[in-house]
């Protein structure tokens, strides 16, 4: 550890001025700020452009704030600081643990300090560890020492675990410098990329006291701006806002699943792998990916979904017509293409889904109510699908008065190899009342 010390720290000065620009729908601009660095989540936006939005709609303490797609808890920590009432959902279950660890940044930080020191010490007395059980991604993600150091660090956590706030914490820090530590090469999506090493790799020990002075620094700053954790996550479903009473939000903020094939279950599935919650991509869809919004074409495969069927569903009725047409052109153009994957049956699904999101939306929140969601228009196999006015017109058949829509920025800009040159973008959807 090269004699150094978990140690409590003075407060830390941080940039947080901002102005709205064309990367506030990613986690850009979150990278350095406290708290939400702790574990960085490939579906975020920016934490400080909602901060905007709050001032702008001029919310209060008075007000509740939801977001149904609370992934990191960008809008839960963004609400945190500007001393409003949050609740996520999240139900992607290892997602809403990291959402609810970084949530607990109210708590002691002696208390997360001492939990902290305690297992560095264990760890560092352990002798040689077995490695054997672990899935075969984590042999090719980690060098024989790297996963050794980090086994150390897992056996001396859970000697310790319980359900305090200090042990939740560890857990996360743990967590966070999985990646740090890897050979392996991670993609910008968050992709693990086994058959490539990267260059610049961290010590495990050494990432985990840095991974706690920073965290225990943030919680400082962050205790320093809030005075009190008004956030709450629910691991549950958005399609029924299930544990959220109706006619009690004042406005939603979000970043729903976009339709474009990311599969959001194998986002984390180094770290689920690592803490034995999977063991091979097979077991992802029972631990996450059915839990899901559909949104990629292997939880479509997996699930059977037949295409007339849905496309008869009463919640799609708005969009019948053309939600038809596309998706029929799809299941003509897959046959076309070596991998027919499932896109007709997942953007039909998407809708459905997405459907019945706005429709336990529109029981949970006020008449007045207003929302914001960023969202990103999709073109599977070059057959372009108005996301936007799709899921706008899903809001309105819900019951809500007006949208309209703002852009952002441009994609699929970077992806020269596409075989499709759809112009594609990302924006505001807004709904009001």
């Amino acid at each position: 550890m090269n004699g150094k010390q978990l140690q409590l720290f003075p407060t830390a000065q941080f940039d947080t001025t901002y102005q709205p620009n064309h990367r506030s729908g990613t986690f850009v601009d979150n990278i350095k700020l406290p708290v939400h660095r702790w574990f960085r989540y490939s579906a975020g936006f920016s934490a400080q452009w909602v901060e905007s939005i709050l001032k702008d709609w001029q919310l209060d303490e008075s007000s509740t704030i939801l977001d149904p797609f609370a992934g990191g808890a960008t809008t839960l920590l963004a609400a945190d600081k500007c001393g409003i009432p949050s609740i996520g959902i999240e139900a992607h279950p290892f997602v809403a643990r990291i959402a609810q660890s970084k949530l607990l940044w109210h708590s002691s930080q002696s208390d997360f300090i001492a939990r902290a020191k305690t297992v560095q010490e264990t760890a560092l007395k352990l002798n040689d560890v077995a490695i054997d059980d672990y899935p075969e991604l984590i042999k090719k993600c980690f060098s024989p020492q790297n996963i050794h150091q980090l086994t150390k660090l897992k056996i001396a956590y859970s000697a310790t675990a319980d359900n305090r706030p200090a042990s939740d914490l560890t857990w996360l820090a743990i967590t966070a410098i999985l990646r740090p530590t890897a050979s392996a090469k991670t993609a910008q999506w968050q992709y693990i990329l086994p058959n490539q090493n990267k260059t610049n790799v961290a010590e495990p020990f050494a990432a985990f006291q840095s991974q706690i002075n920073m965290m225990q620094r943030d919680m400082v700053w962050m205790q320093n701006e809030s005075s009190a954790n008004l956030s709450k996550i629910i691991s549950g479903d958005a399609r029924n806002c299930a544990k959220i009473a109706s006619n009690t939000i004042d406005a939603v903020i979000a970043s729903p699943p976009y339709a474009n094939n990311y599969d959001y279950a194998d986002a984390t599935r180094l770290e689920m792998s690592f803490w034995g919650e999977v063991q091979s991509w097979k077991d992802l869809h029972e631990s996450v990916r059915k839990h899901l919004i559909v949104s990629c074409s292997q939880h479509a495969a997996k699930d059977q979904i037949e295409l007339a069927e849905i496309l008869t569903r009463p919640e799609l009725e708005p969009i019948r017509q053309e939600i038809t047409s596309a998706c029929y052109q799809l299941a003509t153009e897959r046959e076309s293409h070596g991998g027919k994957k499932h896109y007709h049956t997942m953007i039909a699904a998407y809708f459905a889904d997405m459907a019945k999101v706005w429709i336990s939306l529109r029981r949970v929140c006020k008449s007045d109510a207003k929302i914001c969601w960023v969202v990103g228009d999709s073109a599977p196999y070059g057959v372009y699908i108005p996301v936007d006015k799709w899921l706008g017109e899903l809001a309105i058949a819900a019951g809500f008065k007006s949208y309209d829509y703002t852009k952002l920025r441009d994609r699929n800009t970077k992806w020269k190899n596409r075989k499709h040159r759809v112009p594609l973008q990302e924006g505001i959807l807004w709904i009001s009342g």
